[in-house]
């Protein structure tokens, strides 16, 4: 793991051979509580300076902003085969994540606690993005990428290199019996994925584990995980849960 800036931005990568970056909350021109490089346009931020933080994020990473594509996230693991972008709209569809081979098509998501997913096939020259909350994670939005890829492109498992991205860690994502029984559901041994307050029975989940486990299955054998916990690091990068849902959104950019 990497840190790059450009002008006031910081930005985090990984050992993915291709333009990609997870942006911190820094460089941009949302005012509080979104400060300041805010990319969420429906968290109540005004939407002139949400475009003009992206216009940023693409400037940085020297990629084309008017291809970049996304999509109206909904917490699932449907994926979609980004070709082009769509007249008159950024969002491709409803879905959790995004694959192409298509050069210069900048796929771009937001996160605020829930983890990034980053892919790169440098064999098929293929790219996937993915945003995985617990739901997403139990559902398998990860392996469902990568099989999208592998589909869609004749990627094989083994040479995609994936990155996880920084989200609330373990520590701080305590969750309620009902998360616990999807988890056992998806993953049957919770070893190293949930664990137990000695004191109260409480339950704590590691999406990074999770999610590890899940590209793991799939054949993907190069995971990086950036082990960034957003709950504790509210001083770079907007946490849902530690900001009590008043805040923004930071973004993740992959682009060939």
């Amino acid at each position: 793991m990497e840190v790059a800036t450009y002008q006031n931005l910081r930005y985090y990568y990984g050992e993915l051979d291709v333009r990609h970056g997870v942006f911190t909350r820094h460089g941009g021109v949302s005012s509080a509580p979104f400060a300041s490089l805010n990319l969420g346009g429906t968290v109540g931020d005004t939407p002139a300076a949400v475009r003009q933080n992206h216009e940023r994020i693409y400037a940085a990473l020297g990629v084309n902003g008017q291809r970049a594509v996304t999509t109206w996230q909904v917490h699932g693991a449907d994926v979609v085969v980004a070709m082009q972008p769509v007249s008159q709209r950024r969002w491709l569809g409803q879905a959790d994540a995004m694959v192409t081979n298509q050069p210069d098509l900048p796929l771009v998501m937001r996160y605020a606690d829930c983890t990034p997913l980053l892919f790169h096939d440098p064999v098929q020259k293929a790219i996937g993005i993915a945003h995985a909350g617990w739901r997403g994670t139990v559902k398998g939005v990860g392996s469902a990428t990568v099989a999208a890829m592998v589909q869609a492109f004749g990627s094989r498992p083994q040479d995609i290199r994936a990155l996880i991205g920084p989200s609330i860690s373990a520590r701080h994502f305590q969750v309620g019996e009902e998360v616990v029984a999807a988890m056992a559901d998806a993953y049957g041994d919770l070893e190293g994925i949930v664990a137990r307050d000695p004191d109260d029975n409480t339950a704590y989940v590691d999406l990074w584990e999770a999610n590890r486990r899940d590209l793991q299955r799939a054949g993907v054998q190069h995971i990086e995980i950036m082990g960034i916990c957003t709950y504790e690091r509210t001083d770079e990068f907007y946490s849902h849960r530690a900001e009590k849902g008043n805040t923004g959104r930071f973004g993740a950019v992959i682009s060939l």
